[in-house]
């Protein structure tokens, strides 16, 4: 099975975006999807972050990246039956085929919090500059646990920056500082903003008291090493629980 066939079997198909969605990500490089999650799961997620936080303390999210003035986690698939809500949301996954070709495969699940006082990151892309323009590698999708405000550390982008030839650190004397064309991306816990990954974006300064909680569900095309070994860090119970079609995603079956 390849991943037009899984994205098929999970009930992905041409119509599950409109052709003016198809037409945001293609001209501004991201779409927001409103209440993706339901409340509950929304809970359900937030309470099991909060326990792997407890159990893994100064080792948490070592398995991809740490961050200064974040709280991190990785290889989140592994780690409770909830994460695998990023496997089976049709317009989220159609949205980041709709990037990818079709060609896709989940790179890392990772949940990122910016703590008060911090999550500040340079505008930034997750890829160097492609050898083709247009034939874009990688695609992310943010997962909102809490609101994203103006104030508690959204994420900003420059839409439409994925067409520009440049990276922000060359069109940029300091890509830590605002560009006069980025955006928040504002919303509920329960949306989930999808990205082309080769749009310029960061995080924010959280400027209140609380944490801002959200998860990455990033993506590559199939042909490209993952962020995150799903092959080699899955567990016998996690492959036992997913269909056929989601394992192919995950990059663990399937050509």
């Amino acid at each position: 099975m390849n991943s037009i066939v899984a994205l098929h079997a999970l009930g992905v198909r041409k119509d599950t975006l409109t052709a003016e969605q198809k037409s945001h990500l293609d001209t501004q490089g991201y779409l927001h999807i409103k209440a993706v999650l339901t409340t509950d799961e929304v809970q359900a997620l937030r309470d099991r972050i909060a326990e792997l936080h407890a159990a893994e303390g100064a080792a948490a999210g070592t398995e991809v990246h740490q961050e200064a003035g974040t709280d991190r986690l990785s290889d989140l698939i592994n780690k409770g039956s909830m994460f695998c809500v990023v496997l089976r949301k049709r317009k989220v996954l159609a949205a980041i085929a709709h990037v990818l070709y079709s060609d896709m495969k989940l790179s890392s699940l990772n949940s990122r919090s910016a703590l008060p006082g911090y999550g500040l990151q340079a505008l930034h892309a997750d890829w160097g500059k492609l050898e083709t323009p247009g034939d874009y590698q990688v695609c992310n999708s943010i997962w909102l646990l809490d609101d994203f405000t103006p104030d508690n550390g959204a994420t900003r982008l420059v839409p439409g920056s994925h067409l520009l030839e440049t990276t922000a650190a060359e069109a940029m004397e300091d890509p830590r500082q605002p560009h006069p064309d980025e955006i928040q991306l504002l919303g509920k816990a329960g949306d989930v903003v999808v990205f082309n990954a080769h749009v310029w974006h960061g995080g924010t300064l959280n400027t209140t008291d609380s944490p801002r909680r959200a998860m990455h569900g990033y993506f590559t095309r199939r042909h490209r090493p993952q962020q995150l070994d799903q092959k080699k860090y899955i567990k016998p119970e996690t492959a036992a629980s997913l269909r056929l079609a989601e394992l192919v995603l995950l990059g663990v079956e399937g050509d």
